[in-house]
């Protein structure tokens, strides 16, 4: 029972680490796709606000700064949307350009194009996650292991 312990907590952390992993490399296609989408559109940021994270026992807060945007189509549509990590020079009011595909004008960005930094990012937090994968894949083998020779001494 003990055992299941050191097979159940990385197993988590790697499902985890698998959700944040499909998470980002969606959010990297949706921008990718906005830029190469060919529409932009002049938007109001309607709304900024914060979020943070962390900050218990030792680890640090984290501060996220966001904004809401809106914009009308060219179709004629209103479509409201929230960027995370925006300017914090950009305020309520602010007129911006986002850019945005026609079939999915509601996954939006204000971000400028940046493409050599988007695929950096993206790939920094790929090689991350899957280091941080490969270290929990290497602690359930070890410990899977270690347990084995400790059944062959103690039966």
């Amino acid at each position: 029972m003990f055992e299941l312990f050191f097979y159940a907590v990385p197993a988590l952390m790697i499902t985890l680490a698998v959700f944040g992993l499909l998470g980002l490399l969606r959010r990297s296609r949706e921008v990718r796709r906005a830029w190469n989408g060919g529409l932009t559109a002049e938007a109001r940021c309607l709304r900024t606000y914060t979020t943070t994270s962390g900050g218990a026992g030792e680890t640090s807060v984290s501060t996220t700064l966001h904004h809401v945007y809106e914009f009308t189509t060219r179709e004629g549509r209103t479509v409201r949307f929230e960027e995370g990590n925006g300017p914090g020079t950009r305020i309520v009011g602010d007129v911006v350009t986002v850019y945005y595909a026609a079939e999915h004008p509601e996954r939006a960005t204000a971000h400028a194009p940046a493409r050599g930094k988007l695929a950096a990012e993206s790939g920094c937090l790929v090689a991350f996650f899957a280091v941080f994968i490969g270290g929990c894949a290497l602690f359930m083998i070890t410990a899977h292991a270690a347990f084995s020779m400790t059944d062959d001494f103690f039966p």
